[in-house]
């Protein structure tokens, strides 16, 4: 698949203007290396809106699902630093989704990302899951390199910041992710679902972001 490995950690969320440096030098200087260092893990990406809220988005993925809610990351969270603290205490609109990837279509990844948030009905999963599928073809696409489904898992999906303890009717939403080699490319394959007449209502948000930065397991310093 395009996405390495089967899991994948979606984080996203405002910063006020006053935090925001500190805030950015956190992510660029600590924060998205020390997560990809954490066994499981595979690569992250970071993303800031170029039409869409909130603001950030990263995305963590992991070899496998498991290692979402394995001991080495549970530690992590039970242990983060002082800056950490520091800066997840100032998220503002946070949405956090432990999620499985289903579908993944196409090679590589591109520097623009398209993200649709869909909230599945209670019943029939399996016909949407179809439904995507047919739609998350790249192939005949100009600009899209891939496409690809995650669908969260609603007891691990919990926000971070005070309001992880709040009922979160969106915790079990899926992501439509479409990887495009430019911002320009990404409204015409997202219609494909946002316009769709079966799919449309299933539609809470959509919005296009611009790649900041990635980094690999591999690209970690040798110990």
């Amino acid at each position: 698949m395009p996405i390495a490995g089967q899991g994948m950690l979606l984080t996203s969320m405002d910063i006020d203007s006053l935090h925001e440096t500190e805030f950015n030098r956190w992510y660029d200087r600590e924060h998205l290396e020390e997560r990809v260092a954490i066994d499981g893990f595979v690569e992250a990406r970071r993303y800031v809106a170029h039409d869409g809220k909130p603001k950030y988005l990263s995305l963590y993925s992991t070899a496998t699902f498991d290692a979402l809610e394995s001991p080495a990351y549970r530690t992590a969270l039970a242990n983060q630093t002082d800056w950490s603290k520091a800066n997840i205490a100032r998220f503002q609109n946070m949405i956090r989704g432990v999620a499985r990837i289903t579908i993944s279509r196409g090679v590589g990844r591109g520097a623009a990302l398209g993200i649709i948030r869909l909230r599945p009905p209670a019943e029939g999963a399996d016909k949407l899951r179809a439904a995507l599928r047919e739609q998350l073809d790249p192939a005949s696409r100009d600009g899209i390199i891939s496409m690809h489904l995650l669908e969260n898992d609603p007891v691990l999906s919990k926000p971070l910041t005070p309001d992880a303890a709040k009922a979160d009717p969106g915790a079990g939403d899926w992501f439509v992710l479409i990887d495009a080699t430019d911002v320009g490319a990404v409204p015409a394959a997202a219609a494909a679902i946002t316009g769709n007449a079966a799919l449309k209502p299933l539609v809470v948000t959509s919005g296009v972001y611009r790649l900041l930065w990635d980094i690999a397991k591999s690209d970690l310093p040798r110990a």
